[in-house]
């Protein structure tokens, strides 16, 4: 799907947040409208795909007591009629159906199809209620659909680069692994280290039966020899691994040999760093 040339990036936010000039017709400039409830539908370009129905149940009680105190940002549909498609607010739409309402009120914006996910993704993401792989989903989207690169998509985002490549790659992993990211089971920090290992699927079952933490994780996958063999995890050495990188504060590796000989490898990342652990060592 292409949109043409890009507008500048950000748009989108930019009239939902604030900068509303050239945006809303000035027939529609109040300060929200009332809309039939039937007369909107979901964004398709909403990355989100799930919502808690706990957390759906405590809004619309909230609704019923106190109403909507933010409009839903909503676009004209494509197909006319006076119908509207959600920009934001999506859960405030499901929660006053819900709580009975049958009309709600709303902000109407210009928007493209891009600056709707632009808008989607954001909102979404500053109140954490993506899962990784809808995060993931939307970048991706941005990305082949919008043609936006990865650090157009860190500066709209405000996440660094590296944040977006390690979420988007997420969705390299198996569809059962997917699913315990879907489902919560599993986290994007425990997940990472099996990108491109081929039995992801099972280590994934294991980390989730034995609760392993995102830095266990790691080190379970550097003693993994892929399915051919397996070496046996050392408690004793994840426990002074983890210590140590506790007291210095960098990240550590211990790689024990059966002969019990092996490496302590430190990481440094800057000169600050470097000294910090040259100092340590050398102290008499």
């Amino acid at each position: 799907m292409s949109t043409g040339k890009k507008k500048g990036l950000g748009r989108g936010l930019s009239a939902l947040f604030g900068d509303q000039k050239n945006v809303e017709k000035p027939q529609e400039s109040k300060q929200s409208n009332l809309i039939s409830i039937s007369d909107l539908s979901r964004n398709p370009y909403q990355p989100r795909q799930s919502f808690s129905e706990d957390k759906l149940d405590e809004l619309a009680n909230s609704i019923k007591k106190n109403g909507i105190i933010q409009p839903i940002a909503v676009r004209r549909s494509k197909i006319g009629d006076g119908k509207y498609e959600i920009i934001a607010g999506e859960r405030r739409w499901l929660a006053a159906q819900r709580a009975g309402l049958h009309e709600i009120p709303v902000t109407v914006l210009d928007l493209s199809d891009v600056e709707s996910l632009e808008v989607a993704i954001v909102e979404n993401i500053q109140r954490d209620d993506l899962n990784p792989i809808e995060e993931a989903r939307g970048y991706k989207r941005l990305n082949e659909e919008f043609k936006y690169d990865h650090e157009s998509i860190s500066k709209l985002m405000s996440k660094s680069r590296s944040h977006i490549s390690n979420t988007m790659r997420l969705l390299t992993l198996p569809s059962d692994v997917i699913a315990m990211l879907e489902e919560g089971s599993l986290t994007s920090g425990q997940a990472r280290p099996l990108i491109g290992i081929s039995n992801a699927s099972s280590i994934a079952e294991e980390i989730v039966s034995k609760n392993y933490s995102a830095r266990k994780v790691e080190y379970l996958i550097r003693n993994k020899k892929d399915g051919k063999g397996e070496k046996k995890i050392d408690t004793n050495i994840l426990k002074t691994q983890e210590r140590i990188e506790k007291i210095l504060g960098l990240k550590v590796n211990i790689i024990n040999k059966k002969s019990n000989s092996g490496r302590i490898i430190i990481e440094y990342k800057d000169l600050d760093q470097f000294e910090l652990v040259s100092d340590l060592l050398t102290k008499s």
